[in-house]
């Protein structure tokens, strides 16, 4: 197994509200200072693979351009301009083409080993996203999902 410190640590997320586009919040904990009664609140941190698991979450979520007044206009992917179209095979074929070219700027990724974007059973419009990738200099993947996207406004 790789050196997983080149994977990073973070701020760890958790998933606030699901509706149309995602709200994350800071997970934390309360805490108890040894020997008081007092508790304080702190936030977790995540690392390794579970970090960039959530990272390329958080990259596929973002709608391209959302981050240029800080720098990075390529950040991001663009899977938010198939809100709105049908679930057909054509859209579908776009989801995993944008993930693809989000994954491709992920500079903690090696290689993309599987994306597989099918429709959600039961619903007409959201779709279900898994992928496999491998980390930098590893030999074990990752893996992310499935999650849905609703294409529906």
């Amino acid at each position: 197994m790789a050196d997983e410190r080149a994977l990073l640590t973070d701020i760890r997320l958790r998933l606030q509200r699901a509706e149309l586009r995602p709200v994350y919040a800071v997970a934390s904990e309360r805490r108890r200072i040894a020997g008081t009664t007092t508790m304080y609140e702190d936030m977790l941190l995540i690392g390794g693979r579970d970090n960039l698991a959530q990272a390329i979450l958080i990259r596929l979520l973002t709608p391209r351009g959302e981050l240029a007044r800080l720098a990075h206009a390529d950040y991001g992917s663009r899977l938010h301009e198939l809100i709105g179209r049908s679930n057909t095979e054509t859209t579908r074929n776009l989801a995993k083409l944008y993930i693809l070219e989000s994954l491709s700027a992920e500079p903690r990724v090696e290689k993309v080993l599987e994306v597989r974007v099918t429709p959600k059973p039961g619903t007409r419009q959201e779709i279900d996203v898994f992928l496999r990738v491998q980390p930098v200099g590893s030999a074990d993947s990752v893996t992310i999902g499935p999650f849905t996207l609703e294409l529906t406004p």
